[in-house]
């Protein structure tokens, strides 16, 4: 790992006193299995090393969102043929709403929860994805009514509108994608907080996508744990 660190993971630094490479890998072993923060504790005994599991829950929410800032600078550009769903995330009891789209080849174009599953919030998403990833020419729907309204809105402020299609069948894509991020989360137990929720779901999918390959990094021999520390870097 280079010594040479983000003026963000400095920042946080300060108010952390262990060594990088231990809160890295808790982090990288938290967002990249389907493990609860107690097995991290248990793992981390077995090496050696006493950390407590609400120490690697507080370092998560501290690392991560300096990692997918540094992730989304170096993100590879996906393809304009969007495949775009929401899935349902449990925080305290109740359910909330993870908006996701991939490509048509399967990459993550990109991702935002929301309290409530409306017009309002899949135009969140859309204005998100589009000022991060560019204007897609085409995107698939479900019949989601919502959806559908949320991009309608989109499109009457654009030149050229992007073709709308609503075909269940082609999001199969996106709904098996979907599966990866749940499967993450259910050790979780349920999230208690809406703030912990959104920075811990970024985590998982940014090293859901190092694993599909996108991240635009020069050196392609790199594994995906060696990507994912060097965003640190």
């Amino acid at each position: 790992m280079t010594e040479k660190r983000s003026p963000g993971v400095a920042k946080v630094l300060k108010r952390l006193h262990y060594p990088l490479d231990v809160m890295l890998l808790c982090v990288r072993w938290y967002v990249a299995y389907p493990l609860s923060l107690r097995h991290l504790e248990q793992m981390m005994a077995e090496r050696g090393i006493a950390v407590d599991h609400s120490t690697v829950h507080r370092w998560a929410l501290k690392l991560l969102p300096v990692l997918e800032k540094a992730f989304r600078r170096c993100k590879r550009t996906v393809g304009r043929s969007w495949r775009m769903d929401e899935t349902y995330i449990r925080i305290r009891g109740e359910w909330r709403y993870l908006y996701r789209a991939v490509d048509k080849a399967g990459n993550t174009v990109d991702f935002l929860l929301r309290a409530r599953r409306d017009k309002a919030a899949a135009r969140a998403y859309f204005e998100k994805a589009i000022d991060q990833n560019g204007a897609p020419e085409t995107v698939t729907l479900d019949k989601s009514g919502s959806n559908l309204a949320a991009l309608q809105a989109i499109n009457a402020r654009r030149n050229l509108p992007i073709k709308v299609r609503q075909k269940k069948y082609l999001n199969n894509i996106v709904e098996q994608d979907h599966r990866a991020i749940k499967r993450w989360t259910r050790p979780m137990l349920g999230f208690k907080k809406f703030r912990c929720a959104r920075i811990l779901l970024g985590g998982i999918e940014i090293m859901h996508m190092i694993v599909k390959g996108q991240l635009n990094m020069a050196a392609l021999v790199q594994t995906p744990a060696q990507q994912f520390y060097s965003l640190a870097g």
